[in-house]
C-alpha cells in the first residue's frame, strides 16, 4: 500500500473512533478485575491477565517497568479466588499465576530502589497502595483461612522498595477524607485511596462519565452502580466493549491522539486531506488556559503545544498565550506544581513558540526571548554522548532525542544549536543494531522512526556521515519494522502503546526517507539532497 493510501487510511480510523485507540494495560485492567466484579466481560479481563503473565512469573515491562503491573495482576486475581469468582481452569490458572506473582514481587520489592524505578504518574501512590491491598488480603487469610489457597498466608509479608515510603499516600488519603478537594491530576490515580474513593466528596464524573479519564479511577468512584450513576456505568461498559474486557490506562485520548498524528505527518512533509471534524475538535477544546489530553485530567503543556502546532502546520494558527501559565521562569512545566520537568514538553513548546515567532511576528520580543530560552534550557540538557535521557512520558531516548533535535533544528538560535545537533547524531549512529533498527531493549518500527527523524533533520550538515544509515534504517521499515504491533514504550500508570501516533511517526518517516533516496512518482523531477524537508 502506498504511503498516501496508508496515511488516509489512518485518518479515516482516527475519524471514525473518537476516544482514540490505545494498547490495554495490565494495571488498569487488574484494578477492574480487583474492583468491579460486576462489569460486563469479568472473565475475560481474567482470561487477559492469565495470557499476559510472563513464562516465569510477573506482568509488564523490562526491569523496573514491571512492579506495578505485576503488583496489579497479583492483587487482581487474589481478590477474584477470594470472592470464589472462578471455577475450574481459570482458578488454577490463577492460583498458579498469584503463586509465581508473589515469589517474583518478594524479589523485586527488595531489588530495585525507589531511585531506579521509572518515573511513572502516581508510581510512589500506586506501589504503596497495592502492597497494603496484597498484605491485607494474606492478612485475612491467616485469620479466615480459604481452601485450596492455605499456602500464601504462611508467605513473608511484602515489603516497599528501599527508599519508598507511604507517606504521600497516607496525605492524599487524608486530605480527601478531610473534604479538601484533590488535586486534578490525582483524579487520573483515584483508585488509589481505597474504599474512601466511593462517590468521594467533590469528585463528580465528567465527560462521556469519567473521573480522571481512567477506568480504574471510575470504578473506585463508582463502586456498586445504581441509578445515579449511568454515566460512569456506560463510560465503563463502552470501554470494556472496545477492547474486548480488558482496557486501557486513558481513554478518551482523542485530543492527544489528533494532535500528535497531525504534528508528525505534517512536519514530515506527508501531503494531508485533514477530516474537518478533526480540526474543530481541536480547534473547540483549546480555551485560555488551553487543552488537556482527555475530559477529567488537567490541562497541560505538552498536549497544549502539540495542539498548537498541528493546527498551525494545518493553516490554523492560534496564539500560544494560553502556555504562559505553566512559564515557571527557566523552563516550562507539564501543570502547575509539577515535579522534576520534561524534555519533550519543552521541546513542544518550542515549536509552538518557535513556529509562531517564524511565521506570524506577533509578540516578537517575548516570543524570541522564550526560543533563546528554551533552545539553552534544552541543550544544557544534553547528556554528554549526544541524547536525552528517557523522558518522563516515553521510555525510549530515541523518542526524547527526536523530539529535542527537531525543535532545535526547526526553531532553536544561536551557535550552540549546531554542535548540539552534531552530537545527537553521533549517538543516534552508534545506536544503531547491524540489521539496521534501532531501539532500548531491541529494534522497534517506532523507535527506528524517531532515530531516523534525527538523522533526516541533520542529513544536510552530516549527508556522509548520515546516508548509509538512513538507507539501513529505511530498508529494514520497509521489509521488517511495519508501523504495526510493536512493544508498549509510552508512560502511564503503565506503559501503553497510542497505535495511530506510532503508525503516524513510522509513516511520516518513510515519506520522508523516500523524498531524501530520490525521485517519488509524485515528487517527479526531484534531485535526492534538494528533497531533504526543511524541519520548519
Amino acid at each position: 500500500m502506498s504511503i498516501l493510501a496508508a496515511t488516509r487510511d489512518l485518518l479515516g480510523e482516527m475519524t471514525a473512533t473518537p476516544t482514540g485507540q490505545s494498547s490495554v494495560s495490565v494495571y488498569e485492567t487488574g484494578r477492574l478485575v480487583s474492583l468491579s466484579p460486576w462489569l460486563t466481560l469479568h472473565a475475560e479481563r481474567v482470561r487477559y491477565l492469565l495470557d499476559a503473565e510472563h513464562p516465569r512469573g510477573g506482568w509488564g515491562g523490562p526491569g523496573g517497568y514491571g512492579l506495578v503491573p505485576t503488583l496489579s495482576a497479583t492483587e487482581g486475581l487474589l481478590a477474584a479466588l477470594r470472592r470464589g469468582d472462578l471455577a475450574g481452569a481459570p482458578a488454577l490458572g490463577a492460583v498458579a499465576a498469584v503463586d509465581r506473582g508473589l515469589s517474583v514481587l518478594a524479589e523485586r520489592l527488595t531489588a530495585v530502589p525507589a531511585s531506579a524505578l521509572p518515573d511513572m504518574p502516581a508510581i510512589d501512590l500506586i506501589v504503596p497502595a497495592l502492597v497494603e491491598a496484597l498484605t491485607a488480603h494474606l492478612d485475612a487469610m491467616r485469620d479466615d483461612p480459604v481452601a485450596g489457597l492455605d499456602r500464601w498466608p504462611a508467605a513473608p509479608r511484602l515489603p516497599l522498595p528501599p527508599g519508598m515510603a507511604p507517606t504521600r499516600l497516607a496525605r492524599v488519603r487524608a486530605a480527601l477524607a478531610s473534604g479538601h478537594p484533590l488535586p486534578e491530576k490525582l483524579l487520573h490515580a483515584l483508585e488509589v485511596v481505597g474504599p474512601a474513593a466511593r462517590r468521594a466528596a467533590g469528585v463528580a464524573p465528567v465527560g462521556p462519565g469519567t473521573v480522571g479519564a481512567s477506568p480504574a479511577a471510575t470504578a473506585a468512584w463508582l463502586g456498586v452502580p445504581d441509578a445515579s450513576t449511568r454515566a460512569a456505568r456506560a463510560y465503563l461498559e463502552g470501554v470494556v466493549r472496545q477492547h474486548g474486557g480488558p482496557v486501557p490506562c486513558t481513554s478518551p485520548i482523542s485530543v492527544f491522539e489528533r494532535s500528535w498524528v497531525l504534528s508528525a505527518l505534517s512536519r514530515a512533509g506527508v501531503p494531508l486531506t485533514v477530516p474537518p471534524s478533526v480540526l474543530a475538535s481541536l480547534l473547540d477544546t483549546l480555551g485560555p488556559a488551553g487543552t488537556a489530553t482527555a475530559p477529567g485530567l488537567p490541562v497541560d503543556a505538552d498536549t497544549t503545544s502539540v495542539t498548537l502546532y498541528a493546527l498551525a502546520r494545518a493553516g490554523h494558527p492560534v496564539d500560544p498565550s494560553s502556555l504562559w501559565s505553566f512559564d515557571t521562569g527557566e523552563h516550562f512545566c507539564t501543570w502547575p506544581k509539577e515535579d522534576g520537568a520534561s524534555i519533550t514538553t519543552n521541546a513542544h513548546v518550542l515549536d509552538a513558540f518557535g513556529w509562531h515567532l517564524r511565521h506570524t511576528g506577533e509578540r516578537s520580543r517575548q516570543h524570541a526571548a522564550v526560543v533563546r530560552r528554551l533552545t539553552t534550557w534544552l541543550a544544557d540538557r544534553q547528556a554528554p554522548e549526544g541524547s536525552w535521557s528517557s523522558d518522563r512520558w516515553h521510555a525510549s531516548p530515541y523518542y526524547a532525542t527526536s523530539c529535542a533535535v527537531l525543535a532545535l533544528h526547526g526553531y532553536g538560535v544561536g551557535a550552540a544549536v549546531e554542535p548540539v545537533v552534531r552530537r545527537a547524531v553521533r549517538w543516534v549512529l552508534a545506536g544503531q543494531h547491524p540489521d539496521g533498527s534501532w531501539g532500548r531493549w531491541g529494534g522497534t518500527a517506532e523507535e527506528t522512526a524517531y532515530a531516523l527523524q534525527v538523522l533526516l533533520a541533520a542529513g544536510p550538515t552530516s549527508p556522509d556521515q548520515c546516508a548509509g544509515a538512513i538507507a539501513r534504517g529505511w530498508r529494514w521499515l520497509a521489509t521488517t519494522g511495519g508501523p504495526d504491533g510493536g512493544p508498549a514504550l509510552w508512560h502511564d500508570k503503565d506503559l501503553y502503546r497510542p497505535s495511530l501516533i506510532v503508525r503516524a511517526a513510522v509513516l511520516g518517516v518513510t515519506w520522508w526517507g523516500r523524498r531524501w533516496a530520490g525521485p517519488d512518482p509524485v515528487e517527479a523531477g526531484t534531485s535526492p539532497r534538494s528533497a531533504m524537508i526543511r524541519i520548519a
